[in-house]
């Protein structure tokens, strides 16, 4: 009873303050665990679990079963990864490839979103991990390739090839939604790079796994998840 009064009369900010740092200090805690991993090891799903919930943004962020499958491959892949989009998963792919020696370049196109990944990477993952940034338009991060929009890579400055590309990204409502991953980047997917396409089972990602498999060849494995259809792409 007490309890509840005293909880009516903290004021709203202060409230805030205490949950953001309880938060934090969750947060803390579950990456500590995941870089106590032995190297080439993947979280098992009570600590994935445990890490999505002491993140937040639960509404954005992927669910358990991409998570796992991301923290698969990072913990294992001999090469460089590109991300499209940032979030939780780009503190995993640090922790699990970039803390290896293996490049992991993440693409972000909203620099508040950018702002928070960044701060996250300096107090959680000792790793390579570039997280960039680039608005060629002065009016936006994505860049005009006529028949798509697709993030403004930095290609002069990335590696000649990846072996694995965490696809969640460009968000929903742009102009060809992820098609322009393999017109950017597809000459660095050397045989054998795997692509992880979250949300395929969506029209628009159902239009670009047509358009790919027309263009490049590609093994297509489909994987039914809650939140909805993954796509695992290896190619030949």
């Amino acid at each position: 009873m007490i309890l509840e009064a005293l909880k009516h009369w903290v004021p709203r900010p202060l409230k805030q303050a205490a949950r953001s740092a309880w938060q934090r200090e969750r947060l803390r805690r579950a990456m500590r665990r995941l870089l106590a991993l032995p190297t080439g090891v993947a979280p098992e799903r009570p600590l994935l679990a445990e890490l999505r919930v002491a993140w937040g943004n639960e509404r954005f962020t992927a669910d358990l079963d991409f998570l796992t499958e991301v923290t698969r491959l990072a913990a294992a892949t001999q090469g460089p990864v590109l991300e499209c989009g940032s979030g939780l998963t780009t503190l995993l792919l640090g922790a699990l490839a970039g803390r290896r020696g293996v490049e992991v370049w993440a693409l972000e196109h909203e620099p508040e979103w950018r702002r928070r990944i960044a701060a996250a990477l300096r107090d959680h993952v000792a790793g390579q991990v570039y997280l960039w940034f680039s608005p060629l338009l002065w009016f936006s991060p994505l860049s005009d390739y006529g028949e798509f929009v697709w993030y403004a890579a930095p290609l002069p400055l990335m590696p000649d090839e990846f072996r694995l590309v965490v696809c969640d990204g460009p968000p929903a409502g742009t102009r060809g939604g992820r098609f322009g991953l393999l017109s950017v980047i597809g000459d660095r997917l050397p045989a054998g790079a795997v692509i992880l396409l979250d949300d395929a089972d969506r029209d628009t990602e159902q239009h670009t796994l047509r358009r790919w498999m027309r263009d490049v060849p590609l093994a297509v494995a489909l994987r039914q998840l809650p939140s909805g259809t993954l796509a695992e792409l290896t190619r030949c």
